[in-house]
């Protein structure tokens, strides 16, 4: 895969090679991204669950640094209700609301509205934005959805003054598969890499999302992940374009740049496309921090296990506001400026909830039938083992240092009882902390809540 752009990031900036989503789909996780918590206590299980407003976000954090931060794209954060205009508030029928404190500057969201407008006025007048995402290899990679976003970046940028702080959330790569213009065209079928195949020993249910197929003949498989690829290469043409504007305004050397996703993609590991579940690949996601501040930390690689929880911290201390208590993540600024903390977590963490599809699909008898509460999983991933623990009691352990395609199981209950005492330690020690951390002596010492 060819992302020269992302790798000259890297190689001025710090690259987190063992970087981790903490929960999908879009809106559970991005809920982790934006907020610093995991999903066990900001508690946004699907596409749909409100974000409760007493959080505090990135967002604010960004205001009380004194920027207004701008957002280019979506965010899928759904309203919380106490906040709604009344029960006719069309905000409570869609999960892609704006996170709080930022100002939408270009909104991409359901049809795509903008985009359509901007290519109808170039001659490709399309029905719907589903129609305009899976035709874009016929048109010229100029008129694709990611440069168009960057554009409006880019146009935005030109016209600061001051301080500024954007989020450039980019659409692609994403289903429909179908990368813009050449980008569909720049890698072969036959030279991608084939798939990771599932387990022997079939997996436990993790609800229809997490078990979409990927197709069955190799070819059109192949295709497909040759399609990704080319969005891959789109966005980072457009991270490019972004680049060398930030240097053409003298801006590269004064600018915090963060790259991430909120989740990752199965592309046909294990069988599935899509994300979700508790494989890897919906939750590997990529991690390059450039802060020109540090010069020790430029060029580096971290290996240590790092989180999108840790996103909003480090964003926090970098624009200097303290860092919410609400946060289970931890600044990486230790890293940033090249060193090396031994007091750092030894795994990685995400989760999976899958109750929402009951509520949109039944049978149940919501809210009362509490079987829901157990359609769920969490995953602790170490150097040696990956242990994932469902709701309903089932659980499935896979020795990584044996294979680490996750095919190869342990088979010593003494590693597995280990693993299952390492979560059980995780929920305890990241259970809400809101308050816990403080105590009311001498007006109030330990870590105060900042919002």
């Amino acid at each position: 895969m060819r992302t020269p752009n992302l790798d000259l990031l890297a190689r001025s900036g710090t690259l987190l090679r063992r970087h981790y989503a903490q929960s999908a789909p879009c809106g559970p996780g991005r809920a982790s991204l934006y907020t610093g918590m995991y999903q066990m206590n900001h508690r946004v299980v699907g596409n749909g669950t409100p974000l409760d407003h007493r959080f505090d976000n990135l967002a604010r954090a960004a205001r009380r640094a004194g920027y207004q931060p701008a957002l280019f794209g979506y965010t899928d954060q759904g309203i919380d209700p106490k906040m709604a205009d009344g029960p006719t508030d069309p905000r409570l029928s869609t999960y892609e609301g704006v996170l709080p404190g930022f100002v939408a500057e270009l909104e991409l969201v359901a049809e795509q509205e903008p985009w359509l407008r901007w290519l109808a006025a170039r001659g490709h007048d399309l029905p719907s934005a589903e129609r305009a995402l899976s035709t874009e290899p016929l048109r010229p990679a100029e008129l694709g959805i990611s440069a168009f976003l960057t554009d409006r970046l880019l146009e935005w940028l030109r016209s600061r003054e001051g301080p500024w702080f954007a989020h450039a959330s980019y659409l692609r790569p994403h289903p429909p598969y179908a990368a813009a213009g050449h980008w569909s065209e720049a890698y072969d079928p036959d030279d991608v890499a084939d798939p990771v195949a599932a387990p022997d020993r079939p997996m436990p249910p993790a609800g229809n999302l997490a078990d979409l197929r990927a197709p069955t003949d190799p070819a059109a498989l192949r295709g497909v992940r040759a399609q990704y690829y080319g969005m891959i290469s789109d966005v980072d043409e457009q991270l490019g374009r972004l680049w060398a504007t930030l240097q053409e305004l003298g801006m590269w050397d004064d600018t915090f740049v963060l790259v991430t996703s909120d989740h990752g993609e199965q592309l046909g590991d294990q069988g599935t496309l899509g994300k979700g579940g508790p494989f890897e690949a919906s939750y590997r996601v990529p991690g390059i921090v450039r802060d020109p501040r540090h010069r020790a930390g430029q060029g580096t690689v971290v290996d240590a296990f790092t989180e999108n929880i840790d996103v909003m911290p480090t964003l926090c201390d970098a624009m200097g506001v303290e860092v919410p208590a609400q946060c289970d993540g931890l600044p990486l600024s230790a890293f940033l400026a090249g060193q090396d903390p031994p007091w750092w977590r030894d795994a990685a963490h995400w989760e999976y909830d899958w109750r929402w599809e009951k509520i949109l699909f039944g049978p149940h008898d919501w809210p009362w039938d509490r079987r829901l509460e157990r359609q769920n999983l969490a995953v602790v991933r170490t150097d040696s083992l990956a242990y994932v623990q469902y709701g309903n009691g089932d659980w499935r352990c896979f020795d990584l240092a044996a294979d680490p395609s996750w095919r190869a199981e342990v088979d010593d209950p003494g590693r597995v009882l280990a693993a299952a005492q390492s979560m059980l330690s995780w929920r305890a020690v990241h259970a809400d902390r809101h308050l816990a951390d403080m105590l009311l002596v001498d007006g109030g010492v330990g870590r105060v809540p900042t919002s």
